[in-house]
C-alpha cells in the first residue's frame, strides 16, 4: 500500500507542476505586459516541516495587479491543527502534501478576483494507519456583479463535478457557500463555486481525475471572464469600491482560510502564503451606498447564496 501511495503522489506532483506552468502561460499572455517571475524555494527542516516548491508571481501588469500561483510539496512529522480540527483521529500524524494554490487580483474593478486550490494529502497515524484524500475547489469574488458571469462560472463548476456523481455539484456548491462566509460581517465573500475536502471515494483514480477537471475548468472559465471584463471603463468611484471590498478578502484569508492557517501553522513559507493578499486595499469606516446603486446590488443580490443554474 505504501508503495502505491508513493507512486500516486509523484503522478499528482507531475500533473500539478505542468498545470501551474500552463496556467501561468495563459494568464501571462492575457496580461500582455508582465510575465510571471519564478521563485523556486527549498525548505530544510523547520521544526517538523521540510519540502520544496515554486511560486510564480506577476505584479503591476496591464490586467493583473497581482497574481500568485504556488506549487508546494511538503512533508511533516505532525499535521497542523488546521488539518485535524475535523479529524481528531489524525492528531500527531505524519504527512505529505502537494498542491497548487492560485489567487488572481485584476486591476479593473469589473474583472473579478478569483481563487482556486487543488491539493492531495496522505497521512500516517501514530498507530500506523495510512489514509489519503483530495481537496480544493474554486470560487469567484466580483466587485461588480454580472449574471452572465455567475452562470458561466457555476456551469463550469457543474461540468467539473458531473462525472464524479450527479449530486457532487450540489454538495460542493453548498460547501463553498458555507465555507466562503465572513462570520464577522455576516456576508458571503463572493458568489461561491465549489469547495471539497477529505475526498477519497469512489477510488483514487476517479478522485485524481476530478482534481484534473477542477483545474482545467477553472483555467477555461476564469480566462473567459477576465477577457470579457478587463477593458470595461471605470472611474475612481469603482476603484475605491474595489479596494474596500478587497478588505473583505483580506479579512477572510487571515481569519478563516484553512489553507492560510495550514501554511502558517506548519511553518510554511510566508511569502508564498501571503501572496494571496491584494497589493492595495482600504478599510473605510461604515461606508454605505444608495440602495439602487451597483455597489449596493453586489451585497443585496449577487452575494446572496442562490442556485445560479436554476434561476436563469
Amino acid at each position: 500500500m505504501a508503495k502505491n501511495m508513493v507512486e500516486s503522489i509523484e503522478s499528482i506532483q507531475q500533473f500539478l507542476q505542468a498545470f501551474q506552468k500552463k496556467f501561468c502561460g495563459a494568464m501571462s499572455a492575457l496580461d500582455g505586459n508582465q510575465s510571471f517571475v519564478e521563485d523556486a524555494w527549498q525548505k530544510s527542516e523547520h521544526g517538523s516541516l521540510r519540502g520544496h516548491g515554486v511560486s510564480y508571481v506577476l505584479e503591476q501588469g496591464a490586467v493583473f495587479e497581482r497574481a500568485g500561483v504556488n506549487f508546494s510539496s511538503v512533508q511533516g512529522d505532525a499535521l497542523p491543527q488546521a488539518a485535524t480540527a475535523a479529524r481528531t483521529d489524525l492528531a500527531g500524524a505524519s504527512f505529505a502534501a502537494v498542491g497548487v494554490s492560485i489567487v488572481m487580483h485584476p486591476l479593473n474593478p469589473y474583472a473579478p478576483t478569483s481563487h482556486a486550490n487543488v491539493r492531495y494529502l496522505e497521512a500516517t497515524s501514530a498507530q500506523g494507519k495510512k489514509i489519503w484524500w483530495f481537496g480544493g475547489g474554486f470560487d469567484l469574488t466580483p466587485y461588480y456583479g454580472f449574471e452572465q458571469d455567475c452562470i458561466e462560472w457555476h456551469r463550469a463548476a457543474q461540468s467539473a463535478c458531473a462525472p464524479l456523481d450527479q449530486q457532487a455539484y450540489v454538495r460542493f456548491k453548498k460547501w463553498a457557500d458555507d465555507y466562503f462566509y465572513l462570520k464577522n460581517r455576516n456576508e458571503q465573500r463572493g458568489i461561491g463555486g465549489i469547495f471539497y475536502d477529505d475526498l477519497c471515494t469512489p477510488n483514487f483514480a476517479e478522485c485524481f481525475a476530478f482534481m484534473q477537471r477542477v483545474a482545467e475548468q477553472y483555467l477555461t472559465v476564469y480566462l473567459s471572464l477576465v477577457q470579457r471584463r478587463k477593458d470595461h471603463p471605470y472611474a475612481q468611484r469603482e476603484r475605491d469600491f474595489q479596494l474596500i471590498r478587497r478588505g473583505r478578502y483580506v479579512e477572510f484569508n487571515l481569519l478563516y482560510d484553512r489553507g492560510t492557517l495550514f501554511g502558517l501553522q506548519s511553518g510554511g513559507r510566508t511569502e508564498s502564503i501571503l501572496v494571496s493578499l491584494p497589493p492595495t486595499v482600504q478599510w473605510a469606516y461604515d461606508r454605505s451606498y444608495p440602495a439602487d446603486s451597483a455597489e449596493a446590488q453586489l451585497t443585496n443580490y449577487f452575494l446572496q447564496p442562490r442556485d445560479w443554474l436554476a434561476e436563469f
